[in-house]
């Protein structure tokens, strides 16, 4: 008996490795979730829902864009790094998530490299600074003008503690050397409708949402947070042409739990690139 449960036990671990091999070609046989550690209405949302609809199409199963806003993202990105890794849970990881939090919080709930296996690079782009439209400024000159001469009466607002968009206002006011009040938000979208009613006096957050209300004259645009102009406003003054050096740019990337296959992630980073067309603008 003990010679034949050897034997089987050994024709059993012998196929253990063909049958993990199936199983991964196979992949995706059932839904596929991306959290977005943020709230919809955002660019991180935004980017996750054009991913999973070009994988939705190709594959035929159901991708579900989950949004766990809270904390600058940590809330949703530690739900993730528990996760099974088995391909079916994703996470929409961001500058906030896995670069500004680990510096910022002394307790997380996740480590960004040894919890997460990196899937592809999604997006990079640049902040826009915007004011409301009552505010008597249009260039980033001006702004500084009079953000000196009202030094402490005025108020930005920010996506929220921490985040990107709260950073990159930071670095604005500690280069021209003035304070303003900050005011957090939510969301962007929660930030962008409290300046259109007035209540904030200006912010600087992701141009992939703010720049439609730019265009459309709910805001006012002064300037890109790049060192020079983009192809998408070049008309729009870098900020680093007014304040030389000044520079604070966003990415996006998709992760997988730490110890998912590597023949899934490859297959994923193909449809990263199938569906963004490398796009690193």
């Amino acid at each position: 008996m003990r010679r034949r449960d050897f034997l089987m036990a050994a024709a059993v671990g012998s196929l253990l490795p063909q049958t993990i091999a199936r199983g991964q070609d196979a992949w995706p046989q059932r839904n596929i979730t991306i959290v977005v550690p943020f709230l919809a209405g955002g660019s991180a949302d935004l980017v996750a829902r054009l991913f999973a609809n070009h994988f939705q199409a190709k594959y035929q199963v159901s991708v579900v864009v989950e949004n766990k806003g809270g904390a600058g993202g940590s809330i949703g990105t530690g739900i993730v790094a528990k996760a099974p890794p088995d391909g079916y849970t994703l996470l929409l990881g961001t500058v906030s998530t896995h670069t500004i939090n680990p510096a910022l919080y002394s307790r997380l709930q996740y480590d960004p490299e040894r919890d997460f296996a990196p899937i592809s690079p999604l997006v990079r782009f640049p902040n826009l600074l915007v004011v409301r439209n009552q505010l008597p400024v249009k260039s980033v000159q001006e702004l500084i003008a009079y953000a000196k001469a009202n030094d402490g009466k005025l108020n930005y607002g920010s996506s929220g503690n921490g985040t990107s968009s709260h950073l990159c206002a930071v670095m604005f006011l500690r280069a021209i050397g003035t304070t303003m009040t900050h005011i957090p938000f939510r969301a962007s979208s929660d930030e962008m409708a409290a300046m259109i009613g007035g209540q904030i006096d200006l912010a600087i957050d992701s141009m992939t949402t703010i720049w439609p209300l730019a265009q459309g004259g709910e805001v006012r645009a002064l300037g890109v947070s790049t060192a020079s102009r983009v192809a998408a406003a070049p008309d729009l003054p870098a900020i680093g042409e007014t304040l030389p050096g000044f520079e604070a740019t966003g990415w996006q990337g998709l992760f997988a739990p730490a110890g998912t296959p590597q023949p899934i992630i490859e297959k994923l980073a193909e449809e990263v690139i199938a569906s963004f067309c490398c796009r690193m603008s």
